[in-house]
């Protein structure tokens, strides 16, 4: 691995900058290195070279190793179908091979796309997860139409770019992590169901015996409503490029 690839990822066990817990059920895990993952495609017109295909601990893909024609080499995520060998390309002149990444204007309705921009030049944020793949719908005036895994229809402007293909390893979901010592590994500490605590911890706690919640609707262990009550804002600016809701 070259020096520039990848980084020690700090282990932040699910504490903020004050040292307190602010996201629950995390803790000691493997120590990992980061790899730094070229989502942003910003190398135009310069074909690479895949030399490996590597396993990544932070992610369920696959990513492959690229060297460039000018000598630097970077990691893509890996598509279904990609090989050691093969050549990639970014840019609006690329060939429509998985692998090869290009703006939605050039690619054909039908096709499988990953690594998919919300904003043209900052880098792909959707479809990225192992065995995703978003596909071409058509176009509207000066929109393009995506959709997406989750069965959202939503429009993206044409200079948005994407990565041609399936993203690879898709049995990761069927993957079974088999026994609670490999989940602490991960650094995934157990769940504890709020009536099994002490009633000072949570708000469920208490009561002699096994006894249920003992009150009209369950809440979170700093005593705000649980189920029922909406916390997604009414309003957001992107609601007017959805033109199918995945529901």
């Amino acid at each position: 691995m070259g020096r520039k690839l990848f980084r020690i990822l700090p282990k932040r066990s699910g504490r903020d900058s004050a040292g307190h817990v602010s996201v629950r059920h995390q803790g000691g895990r493997q120590k990992r290195f980061l790899r730094r993952i070229d989502f942003l495609r910003d190398k135009r017109g310069v074909v690479g070279v895949v030399e490996e295909i590597e396993y990544d601990p932070n992610r369920g893909a696959r990513i492959a190793k690229v060297l460039y024609a000018d000598g630097e080499r970077r990691y893509i995520l890996a598509p279904k179908g990609l090989l050691v060998g093969r050549k990639v390309e970014a840019g609006e002149t690329a060939d429509i091979i998985a692998g090869n990444a290009l703006p939605l204007a050039m690619i054909p309705v039908g096709t499988e796309i990953h690594n998919l921009e919300l904003v043209p030049g900052k880098g792909g944020q959707l479809v990225r997860g192992a065995g995703a793949a978003a596909v071409i719908q058509g176009r509207e005036e000066k929109w393009i139409l995506v959709k997406l895994p989750s069965g959202e229809i939503r429009r993206f402007l044409p200079e948005t770019y994407a990565t041609v293909g399936q993203v690879g390893r898709e049995e990761a979901k069927l993957e079974r992590i088999g026994k609670a010592g490999r989940r602490r590994l991960m650094g995934i500490r157990p769940s504890v169901r709020g009536t099994a605590q002490n009633p000072r911890t949570h708000p469920h706690g208490g009561g002699e015996g096994r006894s249920g919640v003992g009150m009209t609707a369950p809440k979170t262990p700093w005593g705000k409503k649980a189920l029922g009550k909406k916390t997604r804002r009414p309003r957001k600016w992107s609601n007017k490029l959805i033109v199918k809701r995945r529901k």
